[in-house]
């Protein structure tokens, strides 16, 4: 997982990193989408060259013992925060500079709702952002600067993917599902396996499941409990198998793709280690026993 990735590299890689993937993000994406901005549809964070932007936290929700809502209210009500799908937003503390506190987050929250923007943050024992947000309460600020894409998504590009998450991993998952869902041109069928230690640490249960209700043709979820010694209707205990894999996933071919996001380990278990900030590393792991190749499969 990128924020991982990050914590691991020292302040000068993550200022050179960080500034030459936003130049890439910016040139490949960002230059169209500010072409054809309209006063109705403006977007609020209009790509990393345009600064930081403070906004105030309006909203805190506590999930578990250590993963929170925060909900961001933007400067207007009708803005929207236009992140596409498998892209991130910086943060840091306000006022500070220099990269030692800036991470990287996922929204939750679909690019076109309007007025506000919203992020799921679980707490990391030593991370200063997950503590510094921790600390905050309604009304206080957090920098803001973005978004950076990680991939460009498609619709349609494919007949199917998976998802493979674990722990916090599934915000952008979650970013992906509820884009291809809310797109009525978008015919993509989702399969999502989603790892916890507990049914507690599920993060966004009541959204997946909703979303699962309201289209059960082309979203299927299975959901693993690494701590439980009992599997059940709802979730399957131990963690996300060769076998699993074999039953819950289409065979790889040209119309089939993969994600995948969680801890490192996860990451390396199914796919093979993650490289330094965005980059892939050596494809491995799980999913190439299974035929899949380096084209098929990303490393959020």
């Amino acid at each position: 997982m990128l924020t991982a990735s990050i914590r691991r590299t020292s302040a000068k890689t993550v200022l050179g990193g960080l500034a030459a993937i936003a130049a890439a993000s910016y040139l490949t994406k960002h230059l169209s989408t500010l072409r054809n901005d309209s006063p109705k549809t403006f977007q609020n964070f209009r790509g990393p060259f345009f600064g930081w932007i403070d906004l105030p936290i309006s909203k805190i929700e506590d999930l578990s013992s250590d993963a929170r809502r925060f909900t961001f209210k933007l400067p207007l009500e009708t803005q929207i925060s236009g992140v596409e799908p498998i892209s991130f937003l910086l943060t840091k503390p306000t006022g500070t500079w220099g990269p030692w506190n800036i991470r990287p987050y996922t929204p939750i929250s679909s690019q076109h709702k309007e007025g506000e923007i919203e992020f799921v943050v679980k707490k990391i024992d030593g991370g200063k952002m997950s503590s510094h947000l921790f600390s905050l309460k309604v009304n206080d600020t957090v920098s803001f600067n973005g978004p950076i894409s990680r991939k460009a998504w498609k619709a349609n590009e494919y007949d199917s993917v998976t998802l493979l998450g674990a722990g916090s991993g599934i915000t952008p998952l979650y970013q992906l599902i509820n884009s291809i869902l809310l797109n009525p041109e978008d015919k993509t069928k989702i399969t999502l396996l989603y790892g916890n230690k507990t049914a507690e640490d599920i993060l966004l249960h009541r959204e997946l499941e909703e979303l699962k209700s309201k289209h059960p043709e082309r979203l299927a979820i299975k959901y693993y409990l690494s701590n439980s010694s009992k599997s059940t209707e709802f979730a399957k205990s131990g963690y996300i198998s060769k076998d699993d894999l074999k039953e819950q996933i289409p065979s790889p071919d040209e119309k089939t793709f993969v994600f995948v996001c969680g801890p490192d380990e996860f990451v390396k278990a199914y796919a093979g280690a993650q490289g330094r900030l965005l980059s892939q590393g050596k494809f491995g792991g799980i999913l190439s026993t299974l035929g899949y190749n380096e084209q098929q499969v990303f490393k959020i």
